[in-house]
């Protein structure tokens, strides 16, 4: 994208697609709500969820145990297909999501590997529609934010 002095450049998904398609998570962050900043009510500590995250990195280094890599992140695709099993009603929520959001085949391996992250971090051996939805929402701010 070439910007001229002067010019009004518009930014376009098409821009940025193949950059954002190489980001695992996209979230928008809203801003915290004053009252939120004096409330003393935490839902989760900071510790907990250095729990769980340690919990799921442990599970990740068994899984991995003898593969070379550590990290469901590093995942190859003979890795994706083998680890990231997913039943129906999760095919069908990803069959969805590629072809309304027009997500690409590199959108589709990583919301598999977020997905299987997700089950890690709830301790779950198998991942669930739920797991699937929710790293679909991760994906769709490139969409809907750039488009």
């Amino acid at each position: 994208m070439q910007v001229l002095p002067d010019s009004n450049p518009t930014i376009r998904f098409q821009d940025f697609g193949p950059l954002l398609d190489r980001i695992d998570i996209h979230i928008d962050v809203p801003a915290v709500e004053f009252k939120w900043l004096l409330s003393d009510v935490f839902p989760e500590s900071s510790e907990e969820i250095r729990e769980r995250v340690i919990r799921a990195r442990r599970i990740q280094h068994e899984r991995f145990h003898g593969e070379k890599i550590f990290a469901n992140a590093q995942m190859t695709p003979r890795l994706i297909r083998k680890y990231c099993v997913i039943d129906q009603p999760s095919k069908g929520l990803l069959e969805n999501a590629i072809t309304r959001l027009g997500l690409s085949a590199r959108a589709y391996d990583r919301i598999l590997k977020v997905s299987r992250t997700l089950a890690d971090i709830e301790g779950k051996d198998k991942i669930e529609p739920n797991h699937v939805s929710e790293a679909i929402q991760y994906r769709t701010l490139d969409r809907n934010f750039w488009a």
